[in-house]
């Protein structure tokens, strides 16, 4: 299974590279395709995976068979049975908002494609793609355990409040520490 993310904020922040880093940890760099980027961006993500300038939607050449969109507002959940159907799995690599935009399913529009999602909730990318490599090799949505938003202290009396879905491991949500010490010392995003 290849994983594309389709980069659609306007800059490549660094909490955004963190996560897209992570993401090559998670997959591997010969699985993760990452599009939609400008040549200076390419530059940087190109130690984690393939990477293209222009859209998904604009790449014949990665072909448009046997592709899925990750969308939480999709009519059909993710399941290992899937990884005989496709061979790609699209996500949108976005900031989520809170409430929701619903924004994937407004700006990855891939005319044709089978849509799944991972649950109603919002996800960071990075544990989507862990969520969904997971059930690809085999686990059901119900050996995962989740964590509806995480309170991360950043001083004495302060707090962020994550609100988004992360999968728990090893009774942990998944944060890679870098990102954890960027929002400590951002205060956020």
């Amino acid at each position: 299974m290849k994983y594309i993310i389709e980069h659609m904020e306007k800059r490549l922040y660094k909490w955004c590279f963190l996560e897209y880093q992570h993401i090559s940890s998670i997959v591997g760099k010969e699985n993760l395709v990452f599009t939609n980027l400008n040549k200076s961006q390419a530059e940087k993500l190109k130690p984690f995976g393939e990477c293209y300038t222009k859209s998904i939607k604009d790449l014949p050449e990665i072909g448009f068979t046997n592709m899925c969109v990750l969308d939480p507002e999709a009519d059909k959940t993710l399941s290992a049975e899937d990884a005989k159907v496709f061979d790609f799995l699209i996500f949108g690599g976005i900031l989520g908002d809170n409430p929701p935009r619903k924004r994937t399913k407004e700006e990855l529009i891939l005319e044709g494609l089978e849509r799944r999602n991972i649950g109603e909730e919002q996800f960071p990318t990075d544990n989507a793609v862990y969520v969904c490599k997971q059930i690809i090799d085999g686990k059901s949505m119900d050996e995962l355990k989740f964590q509806d938003e995480v309170e991360i202290d950043i001083a004495p009396g302060e707090s962020v409040i994550m609100p988004f879905r992360y999968v728990l491991v090893d009774g942990k949500p998944l944060i890679l520490p870098e990102l954890l010490e960027y929002i400590k010392t951002h205060k956020g995003f």
